[in-house]
């Protein structure tokens, strides 16, 4: 135990440096120090710890390294947050915020937030990060965002989330296509026959479609897969194949040689807010849940196809 006490930050914030710019010369540059100054403290970090966390000929870190900046992370992240709720004690809510939010979702979402943010708390800094729910979870659990909207559910135990809304399914395809010809709802088994552009499998709106594409006895075929819902819909938009999206992919304000046609027999996308299931949010982050939750339910009406969940209609009405 005594060796974790002599422990300081600036030996950790020298680790995660390095981590962050793959190299012991670059990490002095971005911490406006020397060289010789980072490799003390990762060296001393080491002796007190008894391992090796970084592999000096190329700079990478060991898998001992790896854990201790992801935990160095959290205590940077954490004491953040105390100075920001110090702040937010004198009734001025200031202070930084990292959020993700998945690229369909921030098409109609982010600005209404940021609008809104900026409005009730001036004094926050709020920085958005646009990435596929694949790739938002990792940062989240890593302590490299505060909080992220992305698809739930979420397969990582060190992370809870909570629905903000539901969403239907259409089928983007270029007006010439055969299947912006077909009259009426389709369903999976009209889709069968024809190449799509997919999202990888592994990803929750793939399995889905791939398990109700089984109960109907068939196989969807893929002309190519792409991870990051906002590209597929983009490649859809521009006639690349077409492709099964959530309806918040494909907004009526896009205009272009296509057609979103609604697609029965397929489950709702849940888009939801995520933490890390032990942090506690700083005064920053609770302004932005506050006003993330307000912004969905009075703006979800404009967007066809989007229902906010019951359990952010209920968090709203407890707030008033």
């Amino acid at each position: 135990m005594a060796s974790f006490l002599a422990m300081d930050l600036r030996q950790l914030n020298a680790l995660v440096a390095v981590a962050d710019h793959a190299s012991f010369s670059a990490a002095a540059r971005a911490l406006h120090t020397v060289q010789s100054n980072v490799s003390t403290h990762v060296a001393r970090l080491e002796r007190e710890l008894g391992v090796t966390l970084v592999n000096r000929s190329g700079g990478a870190l060991t898998d001992e390294g790896e854990i201790v900046v992801e935990r160095a992370r959290r205590i940077q992240s954490e004491l953040d947050a105390l100075t920001d709720d110090v702040a937010a004690v004198r009734d001025e809510v200031s202070g930084s915020v990292n959020a993700g939010m998945i690229g369909s979702t921030a098409r109609w979402l982010a600005p209404g937030v940021l609008n809104a943010m900026n409005d009730a708390h001036p004094k926050v800094n709020l920085v958005l990060h646009d990435a596929a729910t694949s790739a938002l979870a990792p940062l989240l659990a890593a302590g490299q965002v505060d909080l992220g909207v992305l698809a739930l559910p979420i397969d990582d135990p060190d992370l809870v989330g909570e629905p903000l809304f539901e969403e239907e399914s259409v089928l983007v395809a270029p007006n010439d296509h055969v299947l912006a010809k077909h009259k009426g709802a389709l369903t999976i088994t009209d889709l069968a026959d024809h190449e799509l552009l997919l999202l990888p499998k592994g990803t929750t709106f793939r399995d889905e479609l791939d398990t109700v594409a089984e109960s109907a006895g068939v196989e969807l075929q893929t002309r190519a897969e792409v991870d990051g819902m906002r590209l597929v819909a983009s490649m859809a938009f521009h006639g690349y194949a077409p492709a099964v999206v959530p309806a918040s992919a494909a907004p009526a304000g896009i205009l272009g040689d296509w057609s979103a046609m609604p697609v029965e027999g397929l489950p709702r996308r849940v888009v939801g807010l995520a933490h890390r299931k032990r942090a506690l949010l700083s005064a920053p982050s609770r302004a932005f849940v506050a006003i993330l939750a307000q912004v969905v339910a009075s703006r979800a009406s404009d967007q066809p196809g989007i229902h906010p969940s019951p359990e952010l209609l209920t968090r709203i009405d407890s707030a008033h």
